[in-house]
């Protein structure tokens, strides 16, 4: 009986580490990222939408997307990341993955 409990304990204490810390860690470092979004800054919203920042208000920003100074107001939780994604992978990357394909396995 004793040792069910304590498997229990483990078992709640791994899946703490495992999935519940991290996650709150991820959370915790990209509200840091958004609290300090600063003018000038060029963000990827998650949408995908890219601008240099123009204005930082409490809870949102505004930003330029284009030459054309287009404005666009967005929330900062929206905020993905500070500086441009890309989906594409680098170049050596790329080159690594082509010689692996093609190499043959002994």
């Amino acid at each position: 009986m004793d040792y069910t409990i304590i498997m229990l304990i483990v078992m709640v204490a791994i899946m703490y580490f495992l999935m519940i810390r991290p996650e709150n860690k991820r959370k915790k470092k990209a509200q840091e990222m958004r609290d300090s979004l600063k003018k000038g800054d060029i963000i990827t919203s998650i949408g995908g939408i890219i601008g240099r920042i123009v204005s930082v208000g409490k809870d949102t920003i505004i930003i330029e997307t284009s030459d054309d100074r287009v404005r666009m107001e967005l929330a900062k939780w929206a905020v993905s990341s500070v500086g441009v994604q890309s989906s594409e992978q680098p170049e050596e990357k790329k080159e690594e993955e082509k010689k692996e394909k093609h190499s043959p396995e002994l």
